[in-house]
């Protein structure tokens, strides 16, 4: 079903996007400023020591041409990005006597943007279509055209007054609370990123005004000055987008630079040995035989990057991945529709930090992605994208018994209400589905306050609390085991965060 968006649901989505676009456009000035750091410490030494230590130098003038080089991807990357919405408008929106109207008439309902993108079969000139699949009245799913970016096919529950208090308070409260091999909070993916849930506006309006002083940085400016791109939609001159944002919102930007490395690159194929593979193995046991003509439909929530969702597509199965973060969106929707060949993009993802480095080498050094090129993978026709809240999105009547498989990988601690979302998998999956889940129970809202000034519910269970709700909403118990990985690693790093995971397969009925 369609859904229009009133006013103020439009711009606070544009204000969301704003805000993540960025924080991609100040990565560089970001990253600058640690090298700065780092050189003005080395300045406080000793001649001795500087004598000693004289190589340096030369080390922070490489880390710039690195994050030069990961600047040039993200700025092709935000240039072939084609927004669901008219960018320019949020302003005079928000300045709207109807937008006014809108804010204090609105009675519960909001809308919630679901983007198609990307999907499908691969196409001439190796990009992937974007074809929304729908549910029909008899579960099954199908395919109906293409579409953009910016499709409106769901619901979501808001009111006016939650949605103005978010844009007044300026915060980040949507934060992902996975460890890296940093020791630090991996803070951009899933259901906890910052995007879509008009949450991510800082300081952007006071009194129905609004603030937008600080420019592009100057690095950036350079770029966008000396490179030509494609006529697609995106102005990243516009004044809108010079936005200041707090460190966390660049941090995001760097934990996307390391999931790139995690799902489409060669260097995190270990990684997706230890995840995605006992997932394919499962689905390939449970579905031997893919039919064509009537594929088996799987859903995958928190799709990331979207590599897991892609592989059950190379299976056969007409796969959705379902993913909340404009962060991930705007980067998954590029590598799946926009890269020409493998590995054609190179990036420096472990340049941000000098603590925990066997060498400088093992630091500085390149990753190439994608390793698999989309455009010749395999991927079955349906293959799409959603974006939204997995609780708001899939608890649509239409859903109900419509997935044949649901995976959820490093996904159900993501929730507020973890018995929600099981009570949703079940009643998603047709009799016999299968669930396939792999990942902890680090809670991402059990330390709300840390990111928030507002207390967020978290209910927060034991594996074993959590495999009987699992056992009380229909779901049985077939295979069961502990797997052990780690998560957007650097797998030279001296420092190794490592999960004993929770692998099972459950079946409803």
């Amino acid at each position: 079903m369609e859904y229009s968006m009133t006013k103020m649901e439009e711009v606070l989505e544009i204000q969301s996007l704003r805000r993540v676009i960025a924080a991609y456009l100040n990565y560089s000035a970001a990253a600058e400023e640690d090298v700065k750091r780092w050189e003005r410490s080395y300045a406080r030494l000793p001649p001795a020591h500087k004598e000693l230590l004289a190589h340096l130098s030369k080390k922070y003038e490489a880390q710039r041409r690195c994050i030069s080089i990961n600047s040039f991807f993200i700025l092709n990357m935000l240039q072939a990005f084609e927004p669901p919405f008219d960018m320019s408008q949020g302003d005079q929106l928000l300045n709207s006597e109807n937008f006014q109207s809108d804010h204090h008439a609105c009675n519960g309902h909001a809308a919630m943007v679901a983007y198609s993108s990307p999907s499908a079969d691969v196409v001439a000139g190796g990009r992937v279509s974007n074809v929304f699949p729908h549910v029909t009245s008899d579960g099954i799913v199908s395919t109906s055209g293409e579409s953009t970016f910016g499709e409106i096919n769901s619901i979501r529950s808001c009111t006016a007054d939650e949605e103005a208090a978010k844009l007044r308070q300026g915060e980040d409260r949507l934060t992902f609370d996975r460890l890296d091999d940093t020791g630090v909070k991996d803070e951009c993916t899933s259901q906890n990123s910052a995007s879509i849930g008009n949450s991510n506006v800082e300081n952007v309006c006071t009194n129905g005004s609004c603030e937008c002083q600080p420019k592009i940085d100057d690095s950036m400016n350079s770029y966008l000055g000396s490179m030509e791109f494609p006529g697609v939609g995106l102005d990243l001159h516009h004044p809108s987008l010079a936005l200041h944002v707090p460190p966390a919102d660049v941090d995001k930007v760097r934990c996307i630079i390391r999931n790139i490395v995690r799902d489409w690159a060669e260097e995190g194929a270990i990684e997706r040995d230890q995840c995605y593979k006992p997932i394919l193995e499962e689905l390939q046991h449970y579905f031997p035989k893919c039919s064509r003509k009537r594929p088996p439909c799987c859903l995958v929530p928190g799709a990331g990057l979207a590599r897991l969702a892609c592989e059950i597509s190379r299976l056969g199965f007409v796969s959705q991945g379902n993913e909340f973060s404009y962060y991930m969106l705007i980067c998954s929707s590029f590598i799946l529709n926009h890269t020409q060949g493998p590995l054609e993009w190179v990036i420096h993802p472990w340049i941000h930090s000098n603590c925990n480095v066997i060498s400088d080498d093992d630091q500085l050094r390149p990753v190439y992605f994608p390793d698999l090129h989309p455009g010749s993978a395999g991927i079955t026709e349906g293959f799409s994208m959603c974006a939204g809240d997995f609780v708001e999105v899939y608890s649509h009547p239409n859903q109900t018994e419509a997935w044949d498989a649901v995976v959820t990988c490093f996904f159900i601690d993501t929730a507020h209400n973890i018995v929600e979302y099981i009570e949703i998998i079940s009643k998603i999956l047709k009799p016999g589905g299968v669930w396939i889940n792999l990942g902890p129970l680090l809670y991402h809202f059990a330390d709300a306050l840390s990111f928030s000034s507002q207390e967020e519910m978290s209910i927060e269970l034991s594996l074993e609390d959590v495999k009987k709700i699992a056992f009380q909403c229909g779901l049985k118990l077939q295979k069961e085991r502990t797997i052990e990985t780690t998560y957007t690693a650097n797998q030279r790093s001296m420092m190794q965060n490592r999960y004993f995971t929770a692998f099972w397969t459950m079946t409803k009925g």
